[in-house]
């Protein structure tokens, strides 16, 4: 068995913690990023297309941290559903989570619930995203929270 020398072992422990320490400088810069190119205007996109059936939404911003997706009921300034996507503390890179919010009913409690983001999507490639993707995994959790209300109201 080799002997290991212990300087070694310093200095490449050390070269870890320079690499650990860059990571979670560049991960909310890359989150910075993909909120601004994809996030942001997907949701626009999206809340544009909502207007056209009388739903009201809004994107909300936490720099570094989170974007989220709200939408009312329809023709009421009740929040509904929420989509957001969070950058969790200490990441390293865009392993993201994504917080499913709404109530059923214009006078329920909020309920969530915490899943990955895209899971089919590896942390390397959320910059790649389209904005296609992202608007259509809104509206697959959309539907879901929306059927589960109307299906199961208690």
């Amino acid at each position: 068995m080799a002997k290991t020398d212990w300087k070694d072992e310093l200095a490449s422990f050390l070269d870890e913690l320079r690499v650990v320490d860059e990571c979670k400088v560049e991960a909310p810069e890359k989150f910075n990023q993909f909120c601004e190119f994809i996030a942001e205007s997907s949701f626009e996109g999206l809340s544009e297309e909502l207007k056209n059936y009388g739903i009201k939404s809004k994107v909300r911003k936490e720099k570094g941290k989170s974007i989220a997706f709200e939408v009312n009921f329809p023709k009421s300034r009740v929040d509904n559903f929420h989509y957001v996507i969070r950058l969790p503390n200490n990441a390293l890179d865009l392993r993201l989570a994504l917080l499913i919010k709404g109530r059923k009913d214009k006078k329920s409690q909020i309920e969530e619930k915490e899943v990955p983001f895209m899971k089919h999507i590896k942390p390397s490639n959320v910059l790649k995203l389209s904005k296609e993707e992202l608007i259509l995994d809104v509206i697959k959790h959309y539907k879901k929270f929306i059927y589960e209300a109307l299906i199961h109201p208690e």
